[in-house]
């Protein structure tokens, strides 16, 4: 019991760091040759400044839709839907937009054995709707809950809230070719071409590029967003973004 708590605080001060630190950088090494003798190693760094935000790139958007087989507007329209006309995957710089969702949270907790009930008080603005009259906005509202659900259990806060421009699920992350969820924050909290790549990952392991190369909205719409899509006219508003992006597209 003790080293399970040990390893849960650890991990969600990890997260913690992740999603509120200005000072992280990425890189990502290749060794490109090494001396036998003088055991010296060259290496090419790509540094990825954690002060901004990483937008996506007409080369990111070329890229995923090649790889996916479908045209760079299916991609867009997506976008429209879960992240607004803006686009926009994050709120501030390492801090993608999110939707903590607390039925989903209260869902994972109970799959990894927490309970929460003695957290309602000492965590009460996890099981509260976001205020954001008291932090300003409904973003640092949700970072606020989820922040605080970290502090209960790293894994279940991550499983339980829908990440970047695409709103992904972090009960995803496997499914995303991520290796854990805590890998699945960190890619989503540093750059939208991220975002994208998971996005890509998510379709490839469910098969969904199929529907959107056939424009069969609905048959995505109820794989991606569930079987209420059509109450909230997902898959007719998906239709409606897809023909403003072609449209754009021919210009």
């Amino acid at each position: 019991m003790l080293e399970k708590y040990f390893l849960s605080l650890t991990r969600a001060l990890l997260i913690l760091t992740l999603l509120t630190s200005c000072s992280r950088s990425h890189a990502r090494s290749s060794i490109q040759a090494q001396s036998s003798d003088s055991a010296t190693v060259k290496e090419e760094v790509e540094i990825i400044d954690p002060t901004v935000i990483h937008r996506l790139t007409d080369d990111d958007y070329k890229q995923a839709a090649n790889e996916l087989g479908i045209d760079i507007a299916s991609i867009k329209a997506v976008i429209e839907i879960e992240a607004g006309q803006t686009h926009q995957g994050f709120y501030k710089p390492n801090q993608p937009i999110i939707n903590f969702d607390l039925p989903m949270f209260k869902k994972w907790a109970a799959r990894h054995g927490i309970k929460l009930g003695k957290y309602s008080r000492s965590n009460a603005v996890v099981f509260a709707r976001p205020n954001a009259k008291k932090y300003g906005s409904y973003q640092a509202a949700q970072y606020e809950r989820l922040k605080s659900a970290l502090s209960i259990d790293s894994i279940a806060a991550i499983e339980g809230t829908f990440w970047g421009m695409f709103q992904i699920g972090g009960f995803n992350w496997k499914k995303c070719g991520a290796e854990s969820p805590v890998d699945f924050a960190r890619r989503m909290s540093t750059s939208e071409k991220e975002q994208l790549e998971l996005f890509v990952n998510f379709l490839k392991s469910n098969n969904l590029a199929k529907y959107l190369k056939a424009k069969n909205w609905a048959g995505f719409a109820l794989r991606y967003n569930g079987p209420s899509y059509a109450k909230r006219g997902y898959h007719t508003r998906l239709a409606k973004a897809y023909s403003k992006y072609k449209k754009q597209s021919k210009k």
